[in-house]
């Protein structure tokens, strides 16, 4: 990983990506932005804020979403996270976090940006900081059982009609 292939990959994905609605567009200008001032933006290093990849992972006939009860956060969130070394791009990234945080094997991501979002959290840096989402929809393989991983209070499938109320996720 260098810090230039994530950027690289976040600035192609977000040009490419045409939002659906005006707020999404909104965010979408405003992280170009902070990624047009921040070369290292895609690091967790970055301590104002930082590009993170999430996964939203869908159950192989789309009905289910799975969904981690976050420790730090306290909700119900999609699965995800900073990019690491060895990650060449953010998708690679979300895939790589779908994948430890469900313990699922087999997963399929597509490769085109499924949405963004922003967040405000302290996250393993210590300090306040802000996580610009981008979200890459990932589908589980038919039976799919997933196994909670360190990072999660609890981990199961939902359905897309049926999500807590407490949920912080994006479902299209």
């Amino acid at each position: 990983m260098t810090a230039e292939s994530l950027h690289a990959s976040a600035t192609e994905l977000l040009t490419a990506w045409r939002p659906d609605s005006g707020a999404d567009a909104s965010l979408r200008e405003a992280i170009l932005a902070f990624l047009g001032s921040a070369p290292r933006g895609c690091l967790r290093e970055h301590a104002p804020g930082h590009i993170t990849a999430s996964a939203v992972v869908f159950s192989a006939d789309g009905r289910e979403v799975l969904l981690t009860l976050h420790p730090r956060v306290g909700r119900w969130i999609q699965l995800g996270g900073h990019c690491e070394p060895g990650d060449d791009t953010v998708a690679a990234a979300a895939l790589r976090e779908a994948t430890e945080e469900s313990g699922i094997p087999g997963l399929r991501l597509e490769p085109e940006l499924y949405g963004v979002q922003a967040h405000p959290i302290t996250c393993s840096l210590g300090a306040p900081t802000r996580h610009l989402d981008l979200l890459f929809r990932i589908t589980a393989p038919p039976g799919a059982v997933p196994v909670r991983s360190v990072e999660s209070a609890d981990l199961r499938w939902w359905p897309v009609d049926g999500l807590p109320a407490d949920a912080d996720v994006l479902i299209r």
